[in-house]
């Protein structure tokens, strides 16, 4: 039999892959049933935890509630017994306080010999020659004391005489004062008057040897006291023996029953607290009533804010586990995250590492362009130093010729005197020499000093050796020109921070510049080898006539606020500095170039006479000392320049004449 006919049979190897993406295909669906079921069950559990925190929460929040109500009524009932205990012990001073001050009155007039005399007198107490002075005695003490009035009682105890007339025909009302007066004590009585208004009055008995000659009664206006008492917030009244407001600061519940009016104080059905103190001395009693509406909102507002604050904790306590739920949930999502996060942070970290060795390059190679720059600046200065000796070469040259013909003169006179045997002649012709070939060797050294390049260092100078070499280098020019310098003496005492060459050359800058501006060749002060870098007027001239003039080199303002940076405007000297000013009387500064001159290449000289960087190297040798230049002032009269510098006097004196060269 043959077999049965079977279709294409797949290699065993197509077999499995096959089944592999088989696999693959199946396995997304049950990885999605699974994190379905496991997502199910978190949040069954998390729900169920919430149910119990919920609860538990819920039991805190009640007995948070009753406790903050109860402790913060407990704190404002402490507060308002406080506060009305103090207004009870106050008021009840203010009280005492008042009637202390009528109580010991009354017995001391009824000791008085004046009131002891006038109920003695044999007419009684009605008539009399002095009964008109004790009326008008009684009166002065009534307008004294402040006292409401003041009674004159006889032994039967009728009054006649009322200092002020209030009370006349109140012997009923004054039985129980008088009676305790007829047994020798003080009386007391509180009393109504007729108009209503209420008094307390104070009763001393006037003895007439061993009998009773009558009574003198001090009457005390109580109002006074509630003025005093209606200060207070709470309520505050006094009742008699018989229980009826006497007095209060509440003016509807005067002469009232307490029942009647104290219901009023505790709105909303409240207890107001009433604290009470007897007088036993007055049979009074004292009350205040403080209102505990504050006890019952402190109660009120403890138990809201601990319920919102159980609500809080809720609301926590539900982010909290839905954040960890979610967190749960995510955290396998954040897995799958982490892999390609890996990779690009090894993408970005290698990035980063191709920058940083970048930047590297880049900073090296900005410190290696900086030194260059700063070695091509210290080139600059030193050609300007050298441009400014070439432009003062035929000056100087003229300096050394006059010594060297002189000397010439002098050796041909001491060859003819030592010809001759005059040897006294001949030596001062010799003396003469040598003093010409030591002021020649102090110029050479001078040119040689200011030509060497300086160093950077900043030490303490003092300011008359530099000015010496500056007025050195600048005399022959000044002398040819016709221009006087004059030196502050003043300046030979300081000592500041800088380098003495770098300092001499921004003088010798300066003062050629001037004598430039002066000559024709710029105005105002300007800077070394670019001299008359601004100007309001131009000259084609060397400067080779004499055009008179003055500089002047001095101090300037003391020290004080404001010290200006380049360029700025007027001030005096900061503290621990020194101010310089140098001044020339030439034609000035154009106001519009004013705020350009200390910028580099900036010059109204013709080509070939400057190029306009002298005045930014005297600022950039200045800022090297921690100073700083600017123009002062700067019009026809002139223009005038301030050097600031920083101070390092020692304190030692140099003095020396005024230097003037013309």
């Amino acid at each position: 039999m043959k077999p049965a006919a079977r279709g294409p049979v797949a290699p065993a190897g197509g077999r499995a892959r096959q089944a592999g993406r088989a696999s693959r295909v199946a396995r997304p669906h049950l990885a999605r049933q699974k994190g379905r079921l496991t997502g199910w069950r978190i949040r069954r559990r998390f729900a169920a935890t919430r149910i119990a925190v919920l609860a538990m929460l819920a039991l805190f929040a009640a007995v948070a509630i009753l406790s903050a109500g109860r402790f913060a009524a407990r704190q404002a009932f402490a507060e308002v017994y406080a506060g009305a205990l103090e207004t009870l012990n106050v008021q009840t001073a203010t009280l005492d306080g008042v009637l202390d001050k009528y109580r010991v009155l009354p017995p001391l007039l009824a000791q008085g010999a004046e009131f002891r005399r006038f109920f003695a007198e044999p007419a009684g107490p009605a008539g009399g020659a002095d009964a008109a002075r004790m009326r008008i005695a009684a009166e002065s003490v009534v307008g004294l004391s402040g006292a409401l009035d003041l009674l004159l009682i006889d032994p039967a105890g009728a009054i006649f005489h009322s200092a002020r007339g209030r009370l006349s025909e109140t012997r009923d009302r004054l039985e129980e004062a008088i009676a305790a007066a007829r047994q020798g004590r003080l009386g007391r009585q509180s009393l109504v008057l007729p108009d209503g208004e209420r008094a307390y009055v104070f009763v001393a008995p006037v003895r007439r040897g061993a009998s009773l000659g009558g009574f003198i009664a001090l009457v005390v206006d109580l109002e006074n006291v509630e003025a005093t008492w209606a200060l207070s917030k709470n309520t505050v009244y006094v009742t008699d023996r018989s229980g009826r407001i006497f007095l209060s600061n509440r003016r509807d519940w005067r002469m009232a029953q307490p029942e009647a009016v104290t219901a009023s104080v505790g709105a909303g059905g409240r207890e107001p607290l009433d604290l009470t103190r007897g007088l036993p001395l007055l049979e009074w009693q004292i009350h205040v009533l403080a209102d505990t509406a504050a006890v019952a909102e402190a109660r009120l507002g403890g138990q809201t804010v601990a319920g919102l604050v159980s609500l809080v904790l809720a609301g926590i306590a539900v982010i909290a586990l839905r954040r960890r739920e979610t967190g749960i949930l995510r955290e396998r999502r954040d897995r799958a995250l982490a892999l390609r996060l890996e990779r690009v942070v090894r993408d970005r970290t290698r990035a980063l590492s191709q920058a940083n060795l970048f930047l590297k390059d880049e900073v090296e190679e900005r410190r290696l362009t900086e030194a260059k720059l700063r070695r091509t600046q210290d080139e600059l200065v030193q050609a300007a130093k050298l441009a400014s000796l070439g432009q003062m070469a035929a000056a100087l040259g003229h300096e050394f010729n006059q010594p060297l013909a002189a000397i010439r003169t002098y050796a041909d006179n001491a060859e003819r005197f030592l010809s001759r045997e005059r040897t006294d002649m001949a030596s001062g012709n010799l003396k003469r020499i040598v003093a010409m070939t030591d002021r020649m060797a102090e110029m050479s050294k001078t040119l040689l000093a200011f030509a060497r390049k300086p160093g950077t260092a900043s030490n303490p100078v003092a300011l008359g050796p530099i000015l010496d070499e500056a007025m050195i280098l600048v005399r022959p020019r000044l002398r040819k020109a016709g221009i006087a310098l004059a030196v502050d003496p003043a300046l030979r005492q300081v000592t500041v921070m800088g380098g003495r060459v770098r300092l001499a050359q921004v003088f010798v800058n300066l003062v050629n510049n001037a004598a430039d501006a002066m000559s024709g060749m710029g105005v105002g002060l300007g800077a070394g080898a670019g001299r008359g870098d601004v100007s309001s007027g131009s000259g084609s001239g060397s400067g080779g006539e004499a055009a008179g003039g003055r500089i002047a080199i001095g101090l300037g303002p003391g020290p004080g606020s404001g010290a200006a940076s380049s360029g700025g405007p007027g001030g005096e000297a900061a503290p621990g500095t020194v101010e310089i000013r140098v001044a020339d009387d030439g034609p000035g500064i154009l106001p519009a170039m004013q705020d350009q001159i200390f910028e580099p290449f900036v010059t109204t000289k013709a080509s070939g006479e400057g190029i306009g960087i002298g005045l930014s190297i005297v600022r950039n040798i200045l800022a090297d000392f921690g100073g700083t230049i600017r123009l002062v002032a700067s019009g026809p009269g002139g223009s005038e320049f301030a050097i600031v510098l920083v101070s390092a006097d020692t304190g030692e004196t140099v003095r020396d004449p005024f230097l003037e060269v013309s």
